[in-house]
């Protein structure tokens, strides 16, 4: 007994002594790093971390890549001895600091590089002499630092893998200096669909030589014999690809004490099944998602045909791998290519994270950050893709603004747990029985245009319309249905969370496996509604027809059961059930709902459209209500009464943009509380003259103006078109008569382009800079006459690169646009040049109103 209580106390010691991320990192923001050419030294390193750590960054992800013409002295190959001192002194200067480290296992991307011999690089399938023989793609990596250079590995090859890291292991792994977490990039392995030993690993995992039925498989009708071997076909390719690549990747990297941060997406196989073998899945946000509220601008010139849009479908893949899986944290790239270079503003940034909050991540990296040297001159060195987060962009002396809105959400989303009610069935096999659309013939299932391979199928459109009548829900594969046990409150996961319900969509291809285990679930009390019709066929080609019997048999046995449902309206089945759903997102809005560990729920709530009115609304929880705002740090009153059905309602305001986390403690809701809401009825539109000057900028201005009427300051002169930095805007206005200068009120700006500090009578009134751009007045603050507004708006470097390109022309030292490999371009993936732009608005383009801010009472 002493020898196990000695264990116990050594175990628990060596687990408290254990390395990890320190406290705060990763509820703040990080950000790619990209080090081009790796040309890095270490005093410009810990100048550039110290940047980043006052701005309230929690820590960075480095990524080798090109280099940059004229620096090729300064170039470090990847994994050199001088790459390591470079990389060790990264790390130790970021535990000074409190900022985390991550690494991707790599240059560029794919995984590959020098030393990956056409044995270990990625194949593709050929029909020689009538037999399926493996060919090389020939690919090469993507983007790849020096020492990078080299093919793309076979992923679905273990030996490929093994082979592959056996480099970390001389190099990196021998560091007393550990990043957090290595990481891969979204699977971007064009054409490979094949291994050497696939014809060996297809019999030994699917029963059957796949040379017997030749022909179905270069079927292209889409007969039914083409269909079940193409189903297994996938099954195989997505199986190695999880055995293979991911389980030895995430193997090797907890071996060596490193997290994983995995980005499944892109993948031929089933990305739930792929993102929970990570410590952290990880998704992306790339593009606008073109939100319908009022004043958001979207870049023209993206081309959604060619590049997609963000969809909450697919990132809540990665969120509900995590949530299966019991990760605490799951993290996207985020801003990626949201709007062309020098045009981003923080304003389009908000409304794109809090889409990501809402379908549940919670560890948000910019896209991203590259490593310049602080003699460079502006626009410093530059990556090829935006968004450009980094010192030398436009909005870096307000980027602590947005970082310190995403550290106070995720300080909550992080230290909660999903309270979702629903698992969502993702049929796999249905999707598999598809024509394919990616090159090679394959399936992959990528994150930018889920209308072509996910929004089609059943679970999709089930899956948005769900999101769009209030049901909180995960997805879940096969494996993971075959992980689910029963408990007294519904189906639980090894992980220890808990759903209410199991739904189905409308399914044709369905495993006797996973039946067998809803079956065997049902029987122990688990509620099971299956959309239309019970299932009926097997995937798969071998002993197609026996197996197909069984699933008709569970299927007649699954129908007798009392918890099971077939239904044609799902969500009045579920409602019937007692299934949760929140009413307010039928009237527009998006939310996460979590629990923390003393019972209060937790809802993000976030107005990303143009619909919801304010009102009362009822949420499916009851219990005492608190309103936090986390773009102010203010815990707001709110109005709550008991409702005609006895259930808690609260008087919700949420102009389009705007967010909040409510939060609902178990007890008696106190009701007969009141709130203070902003009344839609301005009180003054300020119609006096402003005074207008500009400030500090590029390039200098001295000129000043009195404005009748608010409008860009690009019409005031004919050099005004090209400044960028900061003009100043001033005017002076009364009360109306009546109104009560100790009242509440709120400023509302209007448009401003981009950032504005406020100052009233003197004192600062705060920072506007996302939609909409409205700060709050302290009672007290007015005065009857004489109140004296002070506005200093800073706008987008947009219109000084228009200048600049015209003065810097040219791809060579001492030109900027000095870049290897794919250079810079535009948003098109054109050579970029900013030459032709038009002007972007700049300034304080109004109307600036004094709003009121009255009690709500909470009586009927």
């Amino acid at each position: 007994m002493t020898r196990l209580l000695l264990f116990c106390l050594l175990s628990s010691t060596l687990a408290l002594a254990q390395p990890g991320p320190a406290p705060g990192q990763t509820t703040k923001p990080w950000t790619y790093w990209w080090w081009l050419g790796s040309a890095a030294n270490e005093k410009d390193i810990t100048g550039q971390l110290e940047q980043f750590a006052k701005a309230g960054l929690g820590g960075v992800h480095i990524i080798p890549i090109y280099g940059v013409k004229g620096a090729e002295s300064a170039f470090i190959p990847f994994l050199s001895k001088r790459w390591l001192d470079v990389f060790a002194h990264t790390v130790r200067e970021g535990k000074r600091l409190g900022l985390g480290v991550d690494l991707t296992t790599g240059t560029g991307w794919p995984f590959g590089g020098p030393g990956v011999s056409e044995a270990h690089a990625a194949k593709a399938w050929k029909l020689v002499d009538g037999k399926l023989t493996a060919v090389p793609t020939r690919q090469q990596v993507k983007r790849p630092a020096p020492g990078g250079a080299g093919p793309v590995i076979d992923y679905f090859s273990r030996s490929a893998i093994d082979a592959y890291l056996v480099r970390f292991d001389s190099t990196l792994n021998t560091l007393p200096q550990r990043p957090r977490a290595v990481y891969n990039d979204s699977y971007e392995v064009f054409g490979a669909n094949w291994s050497d030993d696939f014809l060996a690993q297809f019999q030994k995992r699917r029963g059957y030589d796949l040379q017997s039925q030749l022909a179905a498989f270069l079927d292209t009708t889409g007969s039914d014999a083409g269909i079940r071997v193409h189903q297994d076909y996938h099954q195989t390719l997505s199986e190695l690809l999880h055995d293979g690549f991911t389980r030895q990747w995430t193997d090797w990297a907890r071996r060596q004490k490193y997290l994983t941060r995995h980005q499944a997406h892109g993948s031929p196989g089933n990305l739930i099944d792929l993102y929970t073998l990570a410590d952290i899945p990880e998704t992306e946000s790339f593009g606008s998602s073109r939100f319908p509220i009022p004043g958001l601008r979207v870049d023209a010139n993206y081309e959604v045909d060619r590049f997609g849009t963000p969809n909450p479908l697919a990132m809540k893949l990665a969120s509900s791998a995590a949530h299966l899986a019991g990760k605490k944290l799951v993290s996207s790239e985020t801003g990626t290519w949201l709007a062309n270079h020098f045009q981003v503003s923080l304003s389009q940034l908000k409304p794109q994270i809090d889409e990501l909050f809402a379908s549940g991540i919670n560890h948000v990296f910019y896209h991203g950050i590259p490593y310049s040297p602080p003699s460079e001159p502006w626009p410093g060195w530059l990556f090829y893709a935006s968004t450009h987060y980094g010192p030398q962009s436009h909005f870096w002396p307000h980027l602590p603004q947005l970082n310190s809105y995403v550290e106070r959400c995720q300080s909550r989303l992080q230290t909660s747990a999903p309270d979702h009610d629903l698992l969502v069935y993702f049929p796999i096999h249905d999707l598999w029985a598809t024509r394919a659309r990616s090159g090679g013939g394959i399936h992959q299932l990528e994150v930018h245009h889920v209308e072509r391979w996910l929004l089609p199928q059943a679970v999709g459109q089930l899956g948005e319309q769900l999101l769009r009548r209030g049901f909180a829900y995960d997805f879940i594969s096969d494996e993971w249905l075959n992980r689910l046990t029963v408990s007294p409150k519904g189906v639980r996961t090894p992980a220890g969370t808990t759903y209410r319900a199991i739904v189905i969509p409308r399914t044709t291809y369905f495993p006797e496996s996973t039946l067998r285990q809803l079956a065997k679930l049902a029987q122990q009390g688990a509620r099971i509604v299956f959309e239309g019709a019970l299932p009926t066929t097997a995937p798969g080609f071998f002993a197609h027809a026996k197996r197909s019997g069984q699933v008709r048999e569970l299927s007649s046995q699954l129908s007798k059961l009392p918890s099971v449902r077939v239904s044609n309206n799902v969500f009045n089945t579920l409602r019937e059930q007692g299934v949760r759903a929140e009413t307010w997102a039928e009237q527009g809005l998006s939310f996460l709902r979590k629990r923390r560990a003393d019972g209060t729920v937790l809802y993000f709530v976030t107005n990303l459209g143009n619909t919801f009115r304010p009102g009362w609304i009822t949420p499916a929880t009851t219990g005492t209500v608190r309103r936090y705002n986390p773009l102010t740090d203010q815990t707001e009153p709110v109005a709550v009464r008991a409702g005609r059905t006895g259930q808690t309602e609260l008087f919700l305001a949420l102009e389009p943009g705007q967010s909040c986390f409510l939060e609902i403690s178990p007890g008696q809701a106190a009701t007969r509380q009141s709130a203070v809401q902003t009344n839609g009825m301005a009180v003054l539109e300020l119609s006096t003259p402003w005074q207008f000057r500009f400030g500090a900028g590029r390039p200098t201005l001295s000129g000043s103006a009195t404005l009748p009427k608010l409008v860009s300051w690009t019409s005031i002169t004919d050099s005004a078109g090209y400044f960028w930095g900061t003009g100043h805007y001033q005017t002076t206005f009364d009360l109306p008569a009546g109104a009560a200068p100790n009242a509440l009120y709120e400023l509302d700006l209007g448009d401003v382009r981009e950032v504005a500090e406020v100052q009233l009578n003197g004192q600062p009134l705060g920072t506007a800079w996302c939609l909409p751009f409205r700060l709050s007045i302290p009672a007290n603050r007015l005065k009857t006459t004489g109140n004296t507004l002070e506005i200093a708006v800073t706008n987008l470097s947009a219109n000084y690169m228009r200048l600049f390109d015209k003065q810097h022309p040219g791809n060579q030292p001492p030109g900027w646009k000095k870049f290897y490999d794919i250079n810079i371009v535009d948003i098109r993936y054109r050579p970029f040049d900013a030459t032709g732009w038009d002007a972007q608005p700049s300034g304080l383009l109004g109307p600036v109103k004094l709003l009121s801010k009255t009690a709500m009472a909470d009586s009927k």
